[in-house]
């Protein structure tokens, strides 16, 4: 049975429906990644399965659980952890701050989650005491991270990573992403750096205009010479 089963799922904002019957699935410890145009409802299909859209058809399931329903703050007590694309750190708060706010549902920070995620993000640590608003946006991105393996999810939502960053912190970003997947935390990403992103990924999927239109292996995508063709530029 997969970590996360979603199916035929319809949903969208208000009256406007993006996705039309969408499935996706993602196994325990899977690294998958969602390509597509702009538009093609590759944030929505993530924001859907977090419980930030209205649902208008179909169902999500995690660990055999139906959260279709369910709100954000229930969703994050079952091992789901979200991180957007924009606005994701507290500016005017500082670094251990932020993550403290990625445990805000617990009695108590535990200090082993502070450290472990230290040790993932040295950088962090060496700021701790820095407001996030004054970093880097590859910095910020870390946190951003960070703070959402406080709570040590089972699945790791991420919307757009290497958005708005350098060309050379790209790589660095991703490499992060696969150390997070190897310690066995499975991923969800959505992304536009396509070509990247399948090389590194177990599995992609392909929307366009709000339907699955191809899925299969990273490679076997890359390789797919429609793919190439209609979403890689050639």
């Amino acid at each position: 049975m997969s970590l996360l089963t979603v199916e035929e799922l319809d949903a969208g904002y208000g009256d406007l429906q993006i996705l039309d019957d969408v499935d996706l699935t993602v196994d325990a410890g899977e690294y998958v990644t969602i390509v597509g145009p702009n538009g093609a409802g590759k944030s929505t299909a993530m924001k859907s399965v977090f419980g930030l859209t209205d649902h208008m058809g179909g169902s999500v399931r995690f660990d055999g659980v139906d959260i279709t329903d369910d709100n954000p703050e229930d969703i994050i007590r079952k091992g789901l952890s979200y991180v957007p694309q924009n606005e994701n750190v507290f500016p005017s708060l500082s670094v251990e701050e932020n993550l403290r706010m990625g445990a805000y549902i617990l009695d108590s920070v535990p200090s082993s989650a502070l450290d472990a995620v230290y040790d993932r993000f040295p950088i962090l640590r060496e700021r701790r005491d820095q407001r996030a608003g004054t970093m880097s946006g590859g910095q910020q991105q870390m946190l951003a991270m960070g703070r959402a393996l406080m709570l040590e999810p089972e699945l790791l939502l991420l919307d757009e990573p290497s958005a708005g960053l350098a060309p050379d912190l790209v790589d660095e970003m991703f490499d992060k992403i696969d150390e997070i997947n190897a310690t066995g935390t499975s991923i969800l990403m959505v992304e536009q750096n396509a070509k990247t992103a399948l090389r590194r990924c177990d599995r992609g999927y392909v929307l366009a205009q709000g339907q699955n239109r191809y899925v299969d292996e990273g490679d076997a995508l890359l390789d797919d010479e429609d793919v190439r063709r209609e979403f890689l530029g050639g």
